[in-house]
């Protein structure tokens, strides 16, 4: 890979870790701003919603400015908000700042993907793509289970100045050694062509599938600290350790999804869905085995991260070069609102269904009906090819 989608790599690193280090606070950060856990859980939601309204209004907003010149601003907005999290004197300004760091969110990702596919061969898009997102999986991998372990020691404050600093690294990085000419001709698209072409409905379809495909992740992982503690019997310092199980898990399934991606779309779209429904069914006898639901959280990780790549993909592919930039964006978005979705139904099941032991059941659900959305649209390409291959009349 280019030295430069390595950069985008540790952009991708920062953001990811202030965006999943709320899960190994959510006890301590529930008890100093005296609020219950599902209501904690809602800063999930919160963030996600952030990134699914910022996502399209600042890559329309900053369509036409030079690419690196963007994805070092958005670092800055993603800097400052969390210096406002660290400083938050109650619930709703943490809330709020918590708006404000997602704002870059889907952005940068979205962009960063249009710019990482740039920069290598057709055939190594998903890998690009994929090693982009490794960021991601480092930040559950590393940078999670050390937010866990610093909350707990200095206090969850503490996490977010260290991910501000993490914030200024990342600027640093991507100042240097992402190249100031990359991205221009996709910035002068047309607007209206944008919109028409991300309007298509696989396009559509693709939003969907990301949306409830991924919901059923955070079903479960937004309250992986209160399951690992009061449904499993682990101790609140194991859970930091049990964390870097699932950041292992994450950073093997991007991998392998980014290279079955590069090698059939539709076959990894369908056999990553189904791989993730199947690991989330199988979580649920776990719970009560300290062994077994160590085992079955790594699986998680593979499970959930190798649907990225191929998800994220097919909307390049459906948009086209005309859409990718926004279609891009979007879908970071939408897999920000299968987050929202995610984290909502999960508090609902605690508050007024059967509890946290129901959630991987839940969880399921939603990723069988994303599966079910590709197929629908895997279909529609296979009619398509049809139509188009029949002689005229």
């Amino acid at each position: 890979m280019p030295i430069a989608v390595l950069a985008l790599t540790a952009g991708a690193f920062g953001i990811g870790t202030t965006e999943f280090i709320i899960m190994g606070l959510l006890v301590q950060v529930a008890e100093e701003m005296h609020v219950a856990i599902s209501t904690a859980g809602l800063l999930i939601s919160g963030y996600a919603l952030g990134v699914f309204i910022g996502a399209p209004v600042l890559t329309l907003a900053t369509r036409r400015m030079p690419r690196k010149f963007v994805l070092l601003a958005l670092m800055g907005i993603f800097t400052l908000g969390n210096i406002a999290c660290a400083m938050a004197p109650d619930y709703a300004t943490l809330m709020a700042a918590r708006v404000l760091t997602s704002l870059a969110h889907g952005t940068f990702f979205g962009v960063g993907s249009v710019v990482a596919t740039s920069l290598v061969p057709e055939d190594r898009r998903a890998s690009a793509i994929a090693t982009m997102f490794a960021g991601l999986t480092v930040a559950t991998l590393l940078g999670v289970p050390f937010g866990a372990w610093l909350g707990l020691a200095y206090g969850w404050r503490a996490t977010f100045w260290a991910v501000a600093l993490i914030g200024v690294a990342a600027m640093a990085i991507l100042a240097v050694f992402v190249p100031a000419h990359v991205g221009r001709d996709e910035a002068a698209t047309p607007i209206g062509q944008e919109l028409r072409a991300i309007a298509q409905p696989q396009v559509l379809l693709g939003f969907a599938m990301t949306v409830l495909g991924f919901a059923g992740v955070f079903t479960v992982f937004t309250y992986i600290q209160p399951i690992l503690t009061r449904v499993t019997g682990f101790s609140d310092a194991a859970v930091s350790p049990i964390l870097l199980v699932f950041g292992a898990g994450l950073a093997v399934g991007n991998i392998w999804g980014g290279r079955l991606a590069d090698r059939g779309l539709a076959r990894a779209l369908l056999g990553t869905l189904a791989g993730l429904a199947l690991v989330l069914l199988l979580l649920t006898p776990a719970l009560w085995s300290p062994v077994a639901v160590v085992v079955m959280l790594g699986a998680l990780g593979i499970a959930a991260f190798a649907t990225v790549a191929p998800l994220q993909l097919r909307v390049l592919e459906k948009a086209g070069p005309a859409g990718r930039n926004l279609a891009s964006s979007l879908n970071i978005a939408a897999f920000n609102l299968g987050n929202a979705l995610g984290a909502w139904a999960g508090g609902v099941t605690i508050d007024h269904g059967p509890g946290l032991e129901a959630l991987p059941i839940v969880a399921a659900a939603l990723t069988v009906a994303g599966l079910a959305v590709a197929l629908i649209s895997l279909r529609m390409d296979r009619v398509g090819s049809t139509a188009a291959l029949r002689p005229a009349a």
